[in-house]
């Protein structure tokens, strides 16, 4: 690799250039991605002024800028100059059943998340933008901070009791964590890693394609981690369990946070070894190999499966 991001590594090493880059990255106001740190969705692609608190914020009587979900949707404020989250007081029409989830400070002013009944017809001006939309209308930092109230308004309705005793949990101080009163056990946000892998042989690549994406988009064999298991092995079972193709060469690239609802992409390319495609149609509804120049629609660049194809997807 040949970016400014592995030259600073190879100057200042490894520790000293994350900082570094991750420090430079913070002070602008717009980042280009792909990018080995800032995919959207991770911590590094929140907008300058953005701060996560470290747990739920008492509301205040001061106007806030909303994060407002209703289904697999973000609900946004349609202006001359882009897609904008809503910003004052909560606007009017939207009935809530559910409080609203104070989380973060932009720019002095509270960021509350909340989810709008899917029935609830929408405001004059507002849009519903899908998370998943093939366009990309909602830029990287917005996304990212919505993702954020999404995965952390799901943590607050998984967490409302304990699963060991079935005792109603309270709100840990300076943390996202609870704890039950009763049995004492203390319980954090669930974050469950999965492992995605670009297979290539020679000029192709083999893409998976399941019945609920969009038609004809086709993406990269990817599985939850189990019990006992390496990011790597996972990554080698999948491959074989869904598409029974056998897999060598395994390299780690990136991680991103993927918030549907809470899960961590680690991200790898393998080379094939052997073997012959044979379907999982539990889970796929098609795989195949696909010649580089001749690939079918693809997940939208938000994704780190996307990045991987773009990146790696013609590099030896």
């Amino acid at each position: 690799m040949t970016t400014r991001f592995w030259q600073k590594c190879k100057q200042y090493g490894p520790n000293a250039a994350v900082r570094r880059h991750l420090t430079t990255q913070a002070r602008e106001l717009t980042m280009p991605y792909p990018d080995i740190v800032n995919l959207p969705f991770n911590r590094s692609s929140l907008p300058t002024g953005f701060m996560l608190h470290a747990s739920p914020l008492p509301q205040d009587a001061l106007a806030a800028h909303w994060v407002l979900l209703q289904g697999g949707n973000l609900l946004l404020n349609e202006k001359d100059q882009g897609l904008q989250l809503p910003e004052g007081e909560l606007p009017p029409g939207l009935a809530l059943t559910d409080q609203p989830l104070a989380f973060a400070v932009w720019h002095g002013r509270q960021v509350r998340a909340v989810t709008v009944p899917v029935t609830t017809p929408l405001p004059a001006g507002m849009v519903a933008e899908p998370f998943n939309a093939f366009r990309e209308r909602i830029p990287p930092g917005l996304l990212s901070i919505a993702a954020t109230g999404k995965q952390l308004l799901h943590w607050q309705r998984m967490s409302r009791f304990c699963s060991c005793c079935g005792g109603q949990t309270s709100q840990l101080p300076e943390s996202w964590g609870k704890q039950c009163p009763g049995c004492r056990t203390e319980h954090f946000p669930h974050i469950h890693p999965c492992a995605i892998v670009l297979i290539r042989r020679g000029d192709q690549l083999l893409l998976v394609r399941k019945p609920e994406w969009a038609p004809g988009r086709y993406g990269l064999v990817a599985g939850f981690l189990d019990l006992g298991e390496s990011l790597e092995e996972c990554a080698i079972r999948e491959a074989k369990e869904e598409t029974g193709v056998e897999i060598e060469n395994l390299r780690y690239v990136t991680s991103q946070c993927w918030p549907f609802p809470s899960q961590m992409m680690a991200g790898f390319v393998a080379d094939y070894a052997g073997g012959t495609i044979r379907l999982d149609d539990k889970e796929l509804e098609d795989a195949r190999w696909f010649t580089i120049g001749s690939l079918p629609a693809l997940p939208a660049q938000r994704s780190i499966a996307r990045y991987l194809i773009d990146r790696y997807g013609s590099t030896p």
